[in-house]
């Protein structure tokens, strides 16, 4: 992911006024790693139900306002967008306001995701004994490639139903 700039982000929230955006509490963008990051997820320190994601879909940066659960899962969760299983403490179902009319009228949609927003590192990571049997190193960066690109696609295709519907 490319470094991203406060302006930037602010800028290109599609589920919020421009007020709510200028609003939105940010997190050190100077702090932040961006060479293996697919996409930035942070929570907002003053309202802790509200989050945001920054991605870039279609080459356009794209940011949401997510709304957080204050429950814990206390099963297992599958997040829908590295598709990684994660326990319920770890995972969390978030609402998204639609863009547009439709979001100002309070429709939304959901997805469960990693609540520390770490889909970059779950699928970086070395695959289980059973999701790869092999030490084939261009099996496994194939693997890894495949992971990548896979969430990026899951996480453009939830911005682009937050825009369309």
């Amino acid at each position: 992911m490319n470094p991203l700039t406060e302006n930037q982000i602010r800028s290109s929230f599609l589920n919020i006024s421009k007020g709510d955006a200028k609003r939105a509490v940010l997190p050190d963008l100077s702090q932040i790693t961006w060479e293996e990051r697919d996409y930035l997820g942070w929570q907002d320190a003053r309202r802790p139900l509200l989050h945001y994601v920054a991605l870039e879909v279609d080459g356009e940066l794209a940011c949401l306002l997510l709304r957080g659960s204050s429950t814990v899962a206390s099963t297992k969760m599958l997040c829908a967008w590295c598709q990684d299983v994660i326990d319920g403490v770890h995972a969390a179902s978030f609402v998204a306001p639609l863009a547009g009319e439709a979001g100002r009228r309070g429709n939304s949609i959901g997805t469960a995701i990693c609540a520390d927003f770490g889909c970059s590192r779950n699928v970086r990571r070395a695959p289980t004994a059973g999701e790869l049997r092999t030490a084939d190193p261009a099996l496994l960066e194939y693997h890894r490639e495949q992971r990548i690109a896979g969430l990026r696609a899951r996480s453009a295709d939830f911005v682009r139903a937050v825009q369309r519907r």
